[in-house]
């Protein structure tokens, strides 16, 4: 199990793109609560986001206690209706039925959606001596789903002219816990391979075949182990662990590669969605638009709008907004994640001044 993010306040320390602060780093000028003990858990998509954040935050506060842990999405919205957090991270908005149930832990009020980081679903694969893997939508979901066997079937050389594919076993590896990574993945199988993935979008793998792994970091480090292998996870983990990462034919004229860039591309097509103070998101995950990369997710953190604990409140509004504000964001891509929109991020940040 995934240990929990539970950084000490400290004082200037290294950036080395891994969450250490550097020593040069001016320490952010944060509003901070007096004192106070911030509890979250869930997504583990954001949990280098999270680590970095926690460092820098506590350098600023040191009366402020915060810890997260990744237990995943579907853990930590269940974490969060329990009330054992004060915030969740989940890289799905919340369903109706989420939404009905958390009235429960929000004395007065319901759970909301505050979308705070970004960024691209890598592809990563170990095929030895292949790199810049071209794959579209309908071959990823056969090789996902155990329908394409081995490395040099036709459909991956029809996308790879020139390249000597090698006559090695495929491997997919998928998420073993239920996963907004995996709802995002399937949510665009099934928008840009309706033909070829026939499973619905959800955070539960359905597909048939293949190893699992608990949590991105235990899917990446199979791939990393495993010959021949083919997962899904964010691109912080491939670059952590030196995994080759596939680029996706879309329909534009070149194929997109994950990236900060071309996942903020992607994330700026999407739409508000959400009602009130709830700024859940529509992802195109159909796009075509030169250099966007379509496989992409926004992890959100969930909060009650009304209700919260008085004892900790001061402190989760002060670290959100932090988090959500420019010094919160303009950090985000050394970790290789993408800011949020500029008018999204005010928007969050105007919800997180009226919790109560």
């Amino acid at each position: 199990m995934a240990g929990t993010l539970l950084v000490a306040a400290c004082g200037a320390g290294g950036s080395d793109g891994d969450g250490r602060p550097s020593a040069a780093e001016a320490v952010p000028d944060i509003e901070c609560a007096a004192s106070g003990k911030v509890r979250g858990s869930g997504s583990s998509a954001q949990q280098n986001a999270m680590k970095r954040w926690i460092q820098q935050y506590q350098r600023a506060c040191a009366g402020v206690e915060v810890a997260y842990n990744p237990l995943g999405s579907g853990a930590g919205v269940a974490q969060f209706q329990r009330g054992a957090t004060a915030f969740g991270g989940t890289d799905e908005a919340l369903s109706r039925q989420d939404v009905e149930e958390s009235k429960g832990v929000c004395d007065g009020g319901r759970a909301i959606d505050l979308p705070m980081t970004g960024g691209p679903i890598a592809i990563g694969h170990n095929v030895p001596g292949v790199s810049g893997l071209v794959l579209d939508a309908p071959t990823l979901a056969r090789l996902f789903d155990a329908r394409i066997t081995r490395w040099n079937h036709p459909s991956i050389q029809r996308l790879n002219p020139g390249t000597a594919l090698p006559d090695l076993p495929v491997v997919p590896v998928h998420r073993a816990d239920d996963s907004g990574t995996t709802q995002n993945l399937t949510a665009y199988l099934k928008a840009a391979a309706r033909k070829s993935w026939p499973y619905p979008a959800g955070k539960k793998w359905q597909a048939r075949g293949g190893q699992s792994g608990t949590g991105s970091d235990g899917v990446a480090g199979t791939v990393a182990q495993t010959e021949g292998a083919i997962g899904y996870f964010e691109l912080s983990f491939a670059v952590k662990r030196g995994i080759d990462t596939v680029r996706i034919a879309t329909g534009a004229s070149e194929p997109v590669a994950p990236s900060t860039e071309s996942a903020s591309a992607g994330i700026a097509e999407a739409e508000v969605a959400g009602e009130g103070g709830d700024l859940a998101l529509n992802l195109d995950y159909r796009t075509s638009a030169e250099g966007a990369y379509p496989i992409v997710l926004v992890t959100y953190e969930i909060v009650c709008d009304t209700g919260n604990d008085p004892e900790t409140l001061p402190a989760l509004k002060s670290f959100l907004s932090y988090t959500a504000g420019e010094d919160g964001q303009r950090l985000l891509p050394s970790i290789h994640h993408a800011p949020l929109p500029d008018s999204v991020a005010a928007q969050v940040r105007e919800v997180v001044s009226t919790l109560s």
